[in-house]
């Protein structure tokens, strides 16, 4: 066990206690995640931050989860999965293509699933990809602006996933319906 502190509005540091006192406006709860990150109030305000920037994209709710989700499945973080898969029917995103993104099998639409290909190897890859992998995206109707979101998103993934799997955070109840495992 790592024993790391998971911090609700009143225990947490004097810079973290805002943030979390947002997201339990928010959601109705502190998610375990920012519990858990909230013992460094930078990384709570950059991953907030971050997520905030990441839904200005023109992206939809269906495309940014496939980049978020296709990420949490490689980086095989169980607590992501299971709530980018309860943020996802909530958004009332394709029963499929949660499925899909939970398998890491085909998305049956051609063009999301040129996006969850290129995702995936954004992150296989450590964002060494060629230009044939860009084309193929490009081809199927993204943009220059979908390439760079794509990294916006890994590195959203990055804080979290990483953050998850040094503090080993629970899955919270309103996500446990939704367990993963990899």
């Amino acid at each position: 066990m790592s024993n790391f502190t998971f911090h609700d509005e009143k225990s947490a540091p004097a810079d973290s206690a805002p943030l979390l006192k947002t997201a339990k406006s928010a959601y109705g709860f502190v998610p375990n995640l920012l519990a858990g990150m909230s013992t460094s109030p930078q990384l709570t305000e950059g991953y907030m931050t971050l997520s905030s920037i990441f839904n200005k994209t023109d992206l939809s709710e269906t495309e940014r989860q496939i980049i978020l989700m296709t990420n949490n499945r490689l980086n095989g973080c169980t607590y992501c999965m299971a709530a980018h898969t309860t943020i996802s029917q909530g958004a009332n995103v394709d029963a499929d293509v949660i499925e899909a993104l939970r398998t890491g099998s085909p998305i049956a639409d051609p063009k999301l699933e040129a996006l969850r290909i290129f995702s995936a190897q954004v992150n296989e890859k450590r964002g060494w990809v060629g230009e044939k992998e860009v084309a193929a995206l490009l081809a199927a109707g993204y943009t220059q602006e979908t390439v760079l979101n794509v990294v916006l998103g890994t590195s959203l993934k990055v804080m979290s996933n990483y953050t998850n799997h040094i503090t080993e955070t629970p899955v919270d109840e309103a996500f446990k319906p939704n367990t993963w495992t990899a």
